[in-house]
């Protein structure tokens, strides 16, 4: 007998449950708030804003669920990291770096579907906008289905492939698992959709406009072609609807639009005191969204805290070492000058014998000389230098204006002078003093010098000037020493009071906004002072920490039971920006798609599909590539040699593979290459760290030690489906949708 469910009991069983945004959701009857919704352009646009809200950014801790990090959480129990490394989750607890976001992803699904299901019948001329407009709205609604669906298929494999909105009497017991394939196509359907859109600036265009940072556009949808297309071919998920053939055709194509449409790998070389190389100022670089510096960002991701949450512990405020690299990772950086590995692998399943290459050039007493740039600009190791700057410089600058305030004085006329931000003072004894305007943002003033400066004009001499902190008001006692002096003076002169003595009194609490200074302009009637350019200066100057020491006993010493410490004797270097602290923050932003990832898609469908890595294929545009001239792309960027020619599909493999895992370290990529290639066993079962004792004063001893790890099960390969929905399916179709190995 057919089962006709109320939609609201349809939607929750596939994790469809309505949002807390009550403007946003359909009333009981599940037509008239969206009727008049969608009779008004902001009604549309804050629909269509809804849309956006399950994408899944990349996070740099999913690299502690690879072989790229052990984390040192994993002392705490319960932490993920110590759940993951023991295989202690089932289909009911499971959890991810993002949580379990099957009812997330799909419950904006079911936005996307109704936005795309009612803008069908919206003119540009109903809602008073643009034909172009309107085109773009509904191409950002398709990509962003395309990218959710993208999202489900890397976590679940098969899923639900749902593209309209479920009515009342939808069959719900007639509901599938969609096999990946299906879902590709529709994604590149999607994708295809959103590119009809006009690429007008007002339309859907490869770039977004100011103040549409994270908008879905041209260029995002390309990415999101080549992703899933390469996806679809790989071990994991292929079926043989997609063949490799079709990744190398759509990959090579999704490259080429990029490139004619102006977007490049990056190239600014640093100043020696800003960065190492031009990958590492890439990654502390935040995006801009007019791509006048980063041309190579196709989608960006969230700032990071590197120095703080993944950081050394001899690093003020840092709380834990976070994901920290393993020597696998670190092995995987050839030599710059010969362009080989170091080390081909490994004589025993633990990892702790290394294949040395004695012809690369690599030297076991100094294994961290002369590596791949990429390799200093991702890893902080043993000796690691880690300040650029000299010492004396400053790394911090900051400016808050203050003026004279009108309001409040006592016994003082306070008059603007017709030069700009300039102000007259004038006494009538009596306890004179006048109030400065108030701060508009925290000085964040922890460290470093505080000081009080402006330029003044006296008629006097005055010795006995004073100034109260009030915070807001008049704080008794909390006052500059009462000897302040102004000299008189008919030329602007330079005043300068270092205040910062007074931050380590009991009572400091002053420099937040709202709080100001009162001005004491002495005790008699009669002195007349202007002032101007008044500001309090928050100075620090850098001094330049140690070297990396994560030797044992050393600053940022290897530990096996402190969180503060690194358990691998590597801490992370990637987004870091190296006068990032407490007090300043400047650490970088993990992309969600870039261009380099384009051509590593690219290379490895095409050497999939030719099986001969130097030979050309057209990507349209009128362009040719071979996979090797895509993977020498990405390492002349950084300086190291092209991959040498003549190389085997199989040989090429291992380098594809090893140059992918360098050039997208800690970006979530690694935790999806290496079950889509189905060898999650082979590099999970043991990762192992390197502990460094010091022999004398200078000659260290290395000695890699092992993490064994129960995190490589065939069960890991997929996310688990919610139990909860899946007890929900099984009572409605009688199927178990449950992926294979979780109960």
């Amino acid at each position: 007998m057919k089962k006709y469910i109320q939609i609201l009991f349809i939607l929750m069983a596939l994790g469809f449950a309505a949002s807390c945004n009550d403007t946003l959701e359909l009333e009981y009857d599940g037509r008239s708030s969206l009727d008049e919704l969608f009779k008004t352009r902001n009604g549309v646009r804050g629909y269509l804003n809804s849309c956006y809200g399950a994408r899944i950014m990349p996070d740099i801790n999913r690299s502690m669920l690879t072989d790229e990090s052990q984390s040192s959480e994993m002392v705490f129990q319960g932490s993920l990291a110590s759940l993951w490394y023991v295989d202690a989750f089932s289909a009911a607890n499971y959890s991810n770096v993002d949580g379990q976001p099957w009812s997330g992803i799909y419950q904006t699904i079911r936005k996307c579907n109704i936005f795309l299901n009612r803008i069908e019948g919206v003119t540009a001329e109903d809602l008073a906008s643009l034909e172009e407009e309107l085109s773009s709205w509904k191409a950002q609604a398709h990509a962003l289905r395309a990218l959710y669906y993208l999202q489900l298929v890397k976590r679940y494999g098969a899923v639900p492939l749902i593209t309209e909105p479920y009515d009342i009497t939808h069959d719900f017991s007639q509901d599938v698992r969609t096999p990946v394939s299906t879902v590709v196509q529709q994604i590149l359907a999607d994708c295809d959709a959103a590119m009809s859109a006009p690429a007008s600036t007002l339309g859907f265009s490869w770039t977004v406009r100011i103040n549409e940072n994270f908008i879905m556009n041209r260029a995002v949808v390309q990415a999101i072609r080549s992703q899933a297309i390469l996806y679809a071919a790989s071990p994991l998920f292929t079926d043989g609807t997609y063949t490799w053939e079709d990744a190398a055709e759509i990959t090579g194509n999704a490259l080429s639009n990029l490139l004619v449409n102006d977007y490049k790998l990056w190239d600014e070389e640093p100043d020696e005191n800003v960065a190492q190389n031009l990958y590492e100022l890439y990654f502390i670089t935040p995006h801009d969204e007019q791509r006048a510096d980063d041309k190579e960002t196709i989608y960006p991701g969230p700032r990071v805290n590197i120095w703080g949450s993944h950081g050394m512990p001899s690093t003020p405020g840092q709380t834990t070492a976070g994901a920290c690299p393993t020597q696998e990772l670190v092995d995987c950086y050839e030599m710059q000058a010969t362009g080989m590995l170091p080390i081909t692998g490994y004589s025993d399943p633990q990892h702790l014998q290394p294949i040395v290459n004695t012809a690369s050039g690599y030297d076991p007493e100094n294994p961290y000389e002369g590596r791949d740039p990429r390799f200093y600009a991702t890893i902080y190791f043993n000796g690691a230098t880690r300040d650029l700057g000299t010492a004396g410089g400053l790394v911090r600058d900051d400016h808050y204006p203050l003026s004279m305030s009108a309001t409040g004085p006592n016994n003082v006329t306070v008059t603007e002078l017709e030069e700009e931000g300039a102000f007259s003072l004038e006494t009538k004894g009596g306890d004179p003093f006048a109030y400065t305007t108030t701060l508009t943002q925290d000085i964040n003033a922890a460290a470093g010098s505080i000081l009080l400066k402006f330029k003044y004009k006296s008629n006097n001499n005055i010795t006995n000037a004073q100034f109260f902190f009030a915070a807001p008001n008049p704080a008794g006692g909390q006052s500059t020493p009462e000897n302040v002096v102004l000299n008189k003076s008919t030329e602007w002169t330079d005043f300068v009071l270092d205040i910062t003595s007074y931050r380590s009194q009991s009572w400091w609490t002053w420099g937040k906004p709202g709080h100001r200074l009162r001005f004491d302009v002495g005790a008699d009637a009669g002195n007349i002072v202007a002032i101007k350019d008044m500001e309090i200066n928050v100075r620090v100057e850098s001094v330049p920490a140690a070297p990396c020491e994560s030797f044992v006993g050393g600053l940022d010493g290897i530990s096996s039971t402190d969180r503060r410490a690194t358990f691998t004797g590597y801490y992370l270097r990637k987004y870091n920006n190296w006068k990032s602290g407490r007090d300043n923050n400047a650490d970088g932003e993990i992309r969600m798609f870039r261009l380099a990832e384009m051509y590593l898609n690219f290379a490895e469908a095409a050497y999939q599909a030719t099986g001969n890595p130097e030979t050309a294929i057209n990507i349209g545009n009128g362009m040719s590539m071979s996979a090797r001239d895509a993977v020498n792309a990405i390492r002349r960027r950084v300086g190291m040699p092209d991959l040498p020619a003549g190389l085997s599909k199989a040989d090429f493999e291992k380098r594809y593979r090893n140059e992918r895992r360098v050039e997208l370290a800690y970006e979530g990529h690694r935790y999806f290459d290496v079950r889509r290639w189905m060898i999650l066993e082979e590099v999970e079962r043991y990762v192992t760290g390197m502990r460094i004792t010091m022999e004398g004063d200078e000659s260290f001893n290395y000695e890699r030690i092992s993490f064994q790890r129960d995190s490589y099960k065939e069960k890991l390969y997929l996310y688990p489906i919610p139990q909860g929905e899946i007890n929900k399916m099984f009572t409605h179709t009688g199927t178990d949708w449950q992926n294979p190995g979780w109960n």
